[in-house]
């Protein structure tokens, strides 16, 4: 799939880095809060719960910072009310960037997010997302089943797309499908380590180092804001170069 690698590259260069524990825990209990609040209390009635409380325990999140998340959605931890925002624009290179978030202020993350747009010598506003596809995403641990079995069991459950490294396997669905594809999955395997919609660039953009550097410091920049949940950009650096720019 176009833009494909350029994902794996990122996630790749983030698990390099030292994870900033507080902003991920912070993140993934946000994420729990709003999915607790709009279904049910219970994940196994709550498919969007589930996989939030699927990313706490493998981010190693502790069980009184989860359950203070759940609590936050009954209003017993607190008054927050966030919002789902995308955000759309250009960023250094001209590479098209999709941001989502969750606020409980709209105009400070907007402004925030704009003056980063800018600062780096792009621009928020510009609808990119034709740019992307939107697809399900299903990751299981490679221990589970080797890669035929799982490319055979994704497609009987009606995925679109297997794929299989030493990290593990990743199953691609349409975006109506995923809840039924993981269903399916999950019966036979088990919990998936993450299940989420995700927006996958059809054209990547090959960036030389110079624009590399630019654009991946723009996108630690974003990730790095307490309101952003996710980031996607399409560009792509060669396994070469991210390894050069990552020393």
């Amino acid at each position: 799939m176009a833009g494909h690698s350029q994902f794996k590259n990122i996630m790749h260069r983030k698990g390099a880095q030292d994870a900033r524990k507080a902003r991920v825990f912070a993140k993934i209990g946000r994420e729990i809060t709003v999915a607790a609040k709009q279904g049910q209390p219970d994940p196994a009635f709550n498919p969007r719960l589930r996989a939030a409380l699927a990313a706490a325990r493998l981010a190693n999140m502790t069980k009184d910072a989860v359950k203070r998340a759940i609590d936050k959605a009954s209003g017993a931890g607190g008054g927050e009310d966030f919002a789902e925002v995308r955000y759309e624009g250009r960023g250094p290179a001209g590479v098209a960037v999709i941001v989502e978030a969750l606020t409980d202020n709209r105009n400070r993350t907007a402004s925030d997010l704009r003056s980063l747009f800018a600062k780096h010598g792009g621009a928020l506003g510009e609808t990119v997302s034709f740019q992307f596809d939107r697809l399900g995403a299903l990751r299981f641990p490679p221990s589970v089943a080797d890669a035929d079995a799982m490319l055979e069991a994704a497609i009987e459950a009606g995925a679109q797309d297997v794929t299989t490294t030493e990290e593990g396997h990743e199953v691609l669905t349409a975006p109506d499908d995923l809840a039924a594809v993981r269903e399916a999955l999950e019966a036979r395997f088990g919990e998936a380590q993450a299940a989420r919609l995700e927006w996958r660039p059809n054209l990547s953009v090959p960036l030389d180092e110079d624009a590399a550097q630019s654009v991946l410091k723009f996108v630690d920049l974003l990730d790095e804001h307490d309101d952003v949940q996710n980031v996607y950009a399409n560009f792509e650096v060669g396994e070469d170069l991210l390894a050069k720019l990552s020393a």
